[in-house]
């Protein structure tokens, strides 16, 4: 059992003791274990058992019930817990803005045990009846509702990933020889996906007929071509079934969106995309150049553009030189400096920007002003190193309520660059973070904005903003457009690439790396910027270590730094 499963188990613990309102104490020790947990670089699996009590936050109870994971891969005093707490308060525990105690009185004073029936109080006021819940708590507790409500059958593209490559191999086998793809939003790389599809070069009554022999499959439904699948009560998958000959044309009506088809057949004629063996042969057909799948949503000119031979060479993760935006043990990241620049170095990056958060992230260890200077001469002694390769001096600086940087310009003008992000105060009107986010821009020290609406998929809806204006702004003022890669993030969304790109803006692919893992998230920032017709030239983390120093010199000297 990896570390992770026993942190979030001792965590879940805690929780439902004090929903329960019970031993205050002993949940807080079970909190404090699966903080120090989480922190641990060794597994626990591999640590022997007498070690175990005397990792610091494990005592004597915790030790035991960590054994009892490794041995059993049970935890018998959650499962408990579980058993004795309805379904629905389980739920609750998932919806943002409910912490432990809302919960206990949601459940004890107005006996509400699921989320139908919260969502039907909320809209009746009900919660304000209760001490401590006032007004903009209610609001917040319907609007998270509603979010978690909307979402909670949709994964991330990262999450179903995985599965999906090993979905396709177990199909590939069931079905050889006959030829299987993925397709549908997944394979045009949508950040969020509702269900996999996949085309079976098949008929699809021999499709259903192999899928009821797999228990791990249940059959939702079926269509004239296809079945509706669930894997394990978790992601939908849909299968379409058809004849050998019609493969290509099945995989290619299947891929692009109802938009880009629909200007597709008006373009090549309803009778195109017929006897076709390959998708090739269908654009071709067609008179267009090839599309690749990210780029067939209908929503960028895909159509004309392939018949001019003007479609861009999308740019790949190997393009990226460099690793901007990272975090280290200075602030919040789980690693050294030493260690992510050597991990960088190692992984063939040129450059690596160290970012950790300002002072007022006081949640996250940001920087004061001495620990700044400390992190700029370690950074000197590491690039002697290193070189060639370099370490370069920034910042993520808080936006404050004001627009105003969080360090006065003599500070900043110690950085090779400054990524400027929002981190607080998120339920702004659409005024006050339009005010907000143009100061910031306009600050000369601002080099980089960081992912633009703070947005995280599946969990919490950005901030608003006219993506417009903040682009236009961004143009206007030289600072370049962060398309934030971690997986939860992808921000700016890639449907705003397209207008970015037309008025000249430069993008940056940016890991927000909080750990080494974290640097492979340029991958899915890179998928999302595809679909978005991104090329490297116009990417700032594709720059090499020259042309990135000869970028950050020409702004330094054109904004009077």
């Amino acid at each position: 059992m990896e570390n992770y499963i026993i942190a979030d188990n001792f965590s879940l613990l805690a929780r439902l003791m004090d929903i329960h309102g019970d031993n205050s104490f002993k949940a807080k020790s079970f909190a404090n274990a699966a903080f120090q947990i989480e922190k641990l670089t060794v597994p626990l699996q591999d640590t022997p058992h007498e070690a175990i009590f005397r990792i610091k936050g494990i005592g004597e109870s915790t030790g035991k019930s960590v054994i009892e994971m490794l041995n059993t891969g049970q935890f018998a005093a959650l499962d408990e817990y579980i058993r004795k707490t309805p379904p629905g308060i389980l739920e609750m525990m998932r919806v943002k803005g409910l912490g432990p105690k809302k919960i206990a009185t949601i459940w004890k004073e107005l006996e509400i045990e699921t989320l139908g029936e919260l969502l039907y109080a909320c809209n009746e006021n009900r919660l304000l009846l209760l001490k401590g819940f006032g007004q903009k708590t209610q609001d917040s507790i319907r609007q998270s509702i509603e979010f978690f409500l909307s979402n909670r059958e949709r994964f991330l593209y990262a999450e179903v990933e995985p599965f999906a490559g090993e979905l396709e191999k177990l199909l590939q086998q069931a079905f050889a020889p006959a030829q299987v793809a993925v397709t549908g939003a997944f394979r045009r790389q949508q950040p969020v996906i509702d269900e996999l599809e996949f085309v079976i070069g098949v008929p699809v009554e021999q499709v259903a007929e192999t899928f009821s022999t797999m228990e791990a499959f249940t059959r939702l439904n079926n269509t004239e071509d296809a079945i509706l699948l669930q894997f394990r009560e978790q992601v939908k998958i849909k299968v379409y079934g058809v004849e050998p000959a019609h493969f290509a044309v099945k995989l290619f009506t299947t891929t692009g969106s109802a938009a880009f088809l629909e200007q597709f057949f008006a373009h090549a004629g309803a009778a195109s995309g017929g006897a076709e063996t390959t998708e090739a042969a269908i654009f071709e057909q067609a008179g267009l150049a090839y599309i690749p799948p990210p780029l067939r949503e209908g929503r960028a000119n895909e159509i004309a553009r392939a018949a001019t031979g003007a479609l861009p060479q999308l740019m790949q993760p190997a393009d990226i030189r460099g690793i901007i935006h990272s975090h280290s043990q200075w602030s919040d990241g789980l690693q050294s400096l030493e260690d992510m620049a050597k991990a960088a170095k190692e992984q063939g990056f040129e450059y690596m920007v160290i970012s950790d958060h300002s002072r007022s992230a006081f949640y996250a260890n940001g920087l004061q002003p001495e620990r700044i200077l400390a992190q700029h001469e370690q950074i000197d002694q590491l690039n002697a190193l290193l070189a060639p390769f370099k370490i370069f001096k920034s910042i993520e600086a808080d936006i404050l309520n004001d627009g105003s940087l969080d360090y006065p310009d003599d500070i900043l003008r110690s950085f090779d660059l400054v990524i400027a992000s929002v981190h607080s105060n998120l339920k702004m009107t659409e005024e006050k973070a339009m005010a907000r986010v143009l100061k910031a821009i306009a600050n000369p020290y601002t080099t980089i904005l960081g992912h633009m609406t703070g947005r995280l998929l599946l969990s919490r809806n950005g901030y608003p903003l006219d993506h417009k204006r903040v682009i236009d702004a961004c143009v206007e003022h030289g600072v370049v457009i962060e398309l934030n890669a971690h997986p939860r993030r992808l921000d700016i969304d890639w449907e705003w690439i397209p207008y970015a790109l037309q008025k000249g803006a430069l993008l940056s692919i940016d890991p927000d790396a909080h750990a080494i893992t974290g640097f492979a998230d340029i991958r899915y920032g890179s998928l999302a910027a595809q679909k978005g017709g991104l090329t490297a030239d116009k990417n700032l983390s594709s720059f090499t270590l020259a042309e990135l120093e000869t970028f950050l010199q020409a702004r330094k000297q054109a904004k009077n730094i």
